[in-house]
This record gives structure tokens, sequence and C-alpha cells, in this order.
């Protein structure tokens, strides 16, 4: 069992994104139950109360827009914001992150980086140093999906997937 965890500012943009086009692609490869994939964020920004707020309707949009959300497993309607805990350090085998400063953000909740857990999403399999577009500011939602499925592609590929099959 491979447990991800993705990782914005606010959880209603780019880790949802990437949450569900994973769960997407794993659908579609017939793995996944093979997964435990989740999406988190470093502030609460988006969350009030007890409840966060939905996905952001641009990123939805752009969710549908691939096909994504029509099935039980990928339906996105009830997602909600949340943020990262301490203890999903242990809960996760890999937190990947849209950004740098999502990562400094993460290790100041979870602690020290002591199991190499902490990655950008983009850095695997090997360092890029560079960020999902953010789509918040820029209102690029396409450039943003186009990012994570990529991040997502290299992912499932370094875990030893065959994604010859994902078109």
């Amino acid at each position: 069992m491979t447990r991800i965890l993705f990782i914005c500012h606010g959880n209603i943009c780019r880790s949802p994104i990437s949450e569900f086009v994973l769960k997407d692609m794993v659908e579609k490869l017939g793995v996944k139950d093979d997964f435990i994939i989740e999406s988190a964020a470093t502030s609460t920004e988006e969350i009030w109360g007890a409840e966060g707020n939905p996905i952001y309707p641009p990123a939805k949009k752009e969710l549908r827009r691939h096909g994504i959300g029509r099935t039980a497993y990928t339906d996105f309607s009830g997602k909600r914001a949340r943020q990262i805990t301490r203890a999903d350090y242990n809960k996760f085998d890999y937190i990947l992150c849209a950004d740098i400063a999502n990562i400094r953000n993460v290790t100041r909740i979870t602690g020290r980086d002591t199991d190499d857990k902490i990655k950008l999403m983009l850095d695997i399999p090997k360092k890029t140093g560079r960020s999902i577009a953010d789509p918040w500011y820029t209102g690029d939602f396409v450039t943003t999906y186009e990012d994570v499925d990529y991040a997502c592609r290299n992912l499932l590929e370094f875990l030893g997937y065959d994604i010859s099959e994902l078109v």
C-alpha cells in the first residue's frame, strides 16, 4: 500500500486537483486498491470552524473537463479543505508539496523530515526545484492541470507502474 498526501496552501486548488488526477489514473490502471491518496493544506485560511471550503469552482471545472469525477472513487463533490497534522507524517509515505513554501510550512507542522517523505511534486523522480503553477494567482487552471498530470505520471513511473495505458 502506497500512501500519498498532496499539499498546497489552502487545499482548494492544486492539492485537490492532484489528489483526484492521481485517483483517476490509478483507477484507470486498475490499481486503486494499492493506494491511499489524500490532500491537505498548510494553512487554515479555507477552513471555517470545523468545516473546510470545497474545491474552488474553476478547479472543479478543470477536473470535469478531463472527465474526472464521474466515478465513486473520483467523485470530488464532498471534498473539503483540511490542514495537515503532525500525525499525517506517520500516516503517509509521500508528502508531496506544490511549492517550496509548502515544504517549509509542512515541516513547521510535522517536525523535521527524518524519513525523507516531504518533497516537491515535480521533484520525482529527480530534483527540478520547480513548483506546480498556482492558479489562485494566475487564473490559469490549464497549466496547473498540465503540471499535476506530468507530476502524477512521473510518480507512477517512479513507483514502477506502466503508464502506457493512460491516454
